[in-house]
């Protein structure tokens, strides 16, 4: 894998993180989003305790685009050529493994059940947006580059 697809991978990744956050952030605001906290904050709560909210937010927002870029990066090593189709079923697969590990892990239960069913379904909408911008962003920037070096050959 070359060192412009992990760098591409990454970006939009985080790209991806950004636009699922948008939505994520709106339901924390007007509180009806049906976690009792943002995921991110609560896995950066379980390692570091009882930190004040600002460390707390800095990390879990930094945590959140890292992850976000690093699997920007899986998916763009796994997918050739990218699509938004793929790029939904990497996010269902994202969602899956959320729900049956880091959920469980913060005491929520298995897809958050232990609080509330409305977990997994919301949960489940922020990964199909973060999975179709990812596979949709990198789908074009695929063909894009394999026009441009068929053009360039011409």
């Amino acid at each position: 894998m070359t060192d412009t697809r992990i760098q591409t991978g990454f970006a939009w990744g985080i790209v991806a993180t950004l636009v699922m956050s948008i939505p994520m952030v709106a339901g924390v605001v007007t509180g009806v989003a049906p976690m009792p906290r943002p995921i991110p904050e609560a896995l950066v709560s379980l390692v570091l305790g009882d930190a004040p909210k600002p460390l707390r937010m800095g990390l879990a927002l930094a945590a959140h685009l890292l992850y976000g870029g690093v699997f920007g990066v899986v998916f763009a090593r796994l997918d050739r050529p990218a699509s938004l189709r793929n790029g939904l079923g990497f996010g269902v697969l994202l969602w899956f493994g959320m729900g049956v590990v880091v959920l469980p892990l913060l005491g929520w239960g298995v897809f958050g059940t232990a609080l509330t069913p409305k977990i997994a379904v919301a949960t489940l909408g922020l990964h199909l947006v973060y999975g179709g911008t990812l596979g949709w962003a990198l789908g074009r920037e695929t063909r894009g580059r394999s026009r441009s070096v068929s053009s360039a050959s011409n």
